[in-house]
C-alpha cells in the first residue's frame, strides 16, 4: 500500500474482520495527501455507511462548522477513523476490530504525515495514549512516538449531551496554537520510504547471494 488510493481499495475489498458482512460501503478517510491536520475518529455511522465518506452525518456537520470556527475547511484536512465499517447499531469498536484495520490507519498516518494529529474521543485517543481519560488530557498538546497529537471530545458527544458543547468549542479553539506549535517544535516526521521488494530492483542492487 504505497499510496492512499492504493489504500482505500485494500479497504473497500477488506473482508479481514466480520464488520465487512454488515456494511453497505467501507469507509477509508478522505483529505489531501500533504494535511497538516489528521483527525482520527472511531468509525463510521450511518450516514457515513450509506455514502462511503467520513464525518457527513450529524457529527459531521458539527465537525465542519467546528472548521470553520478556527477558519478552516474540511477539504485542507485529511480525516480518518480507527475502523473502516460501521459498527452494528453504531457501538464501540471491539479491540479485535480496531486491531485487524489499525495497518490501514498506521499507513495513512505514514503517508499523509501530517504535522498535527487530533484524535476525536476516547477510542482514537487510546491508540496514543493506552489508559488515559479524555476529560483529562483533551485540550493539551502532547506527544507519542515523535508525533504531535491534541486529543478532543468527539462531535457527536455534543449530540447526546449538550452541556459538553461549549468544551468541544473550546478544544477547537486552540488547534491553531497547537499547530504553531507542532510547526516550531520540528519539521514534520520524516518517514523512510517503503522497502522496494527484491524483484522491483535495478539488477545492479540484487544481491550475490
Amino acid at each position: 500500500m504505497n499510496s492512499l488510493e492504493e489504500i482505500a481499495q485494500a479497504v473497500l475489498s477488506c473482508t479481514a474482520c466480520p464488520l465487512h458482512q454488515g456494511r453497505t460501503r467501507a469507509v477509508p478517510g478522505e483529505g489531501p495527501a500533504n494535511a497538516e491536520l489528521m483527525f482520527i475518529g472511531e468509525g463510521p455511522g450511518f450516514q457515513e455507511d450509506r455514502q462511503g465518506r467520513p464525518f457527513v452525518g450529524p457529527a459531521g456537520q458539527f465537525l465542519e462548522g467546528l472548521l470553520s470556527s478556527i477558519g478552516m475547511t474540511r477539504d485542507q484536512v485529511f480525516i480518518a477513523n480507527m475502523v473502516k465499517c460501521r459498527p452494528p447499531n453504531n457501538r464501540e469498536p471491539l479491540p479485535a476490530e480496531v486491531a485487524e484495520c489499525s495497518r490501514y490507519l498506521e499507513r495513512q498516518i505514514q503517508l499523509v504525515n501530517p504535522r498535527l494529529i487530533i484524535t476525536l474521543g476516547r477510542i482514537s485517543l487510546a491508540r496514543f495514549f493506552p489508559g488515559e481519560s479524555i476529560s483529562r488530557v483533551r485540550g493539551k498538546l502532547r506527544e507519542k512516538d515523535g508525533r504531535d497529537v491534541y486529543p478532543v471530545m468527539h462531535p457527536a458527544a455534543a449530540l447526546h449531551r449538550q452541556e459538553l458543547r461549549s468544551a468541544i468549542i473550546q478544544d477547537f479553539q486552540g488547534i491553531p496554537a497547537a499547530l504553531e506549535q507542532a510547526r516550531q517544535r520540528s519539521p514534520a516526521p520524516q518517514v523512510a520510504p517503503p522497502p522496494v521488494p527484491e524483484d522491483e530492483k535495478p539488477p545492479e542492487q540484487l544481491s550475490l547471494f
